[in-house]
């Protein structure tokens, strides 16, 4: 079986977790998609001037109460669950084209087998 064409995908921003059916435009990345909807909020953030600010880090999660944190998990995992099976897809690609368990997990730094295991869908 052929590995599914970006048109028979189930296509979601990575960051904000809207389907490409509410969005205007996805721009397809390795194994990431960003909407432009994102895209025009990361030109206003980077369109500001940055604060004097200590040394870059991401202090959000400290300030969340834990039902935020809890409610952001499930597009967490969604996004997640887009970027593995995006690889899927690739290894899939890679296996029609004739390349080796061996390649793909040297690529994937695994061995062999676990490439095999984790990927071939077969048990």
């Amino acid at each position: 079986m052929a590995a599914p064409s970006l048109n028979e995908e189930k296509i979601h921003c990575s960051f904000c977790a809207k389907s490409r059916d509410d969005v205007e435009r996805v721009i397809a990345g390795p194994g990431v998609y960003i909407c432009n909807e994102c895209v025009g909020l990361c030109n206003a953030v980077l369109a500001t001037l940055p604060d004097p600010a200590p040394a870059a880090e991401i202090p959000w999660p400290d300030r969340a109460t834990d039902e935020e944190i809890l409610e952001l998990l499930p597009r967490i995992a969604a996004a997640s669950a887009q970027v593995d099976a995006s690889l899927q897809v690739w290894v899939d690609r890679l296996r029609d084209r004739g390349v080796t368990w061996a390649k793909i997990g040297a690529a994937l730094g695994m061995a062999r087998q676990s490439a095999w295991e984790r990927f071939s869908g077969e048990e």
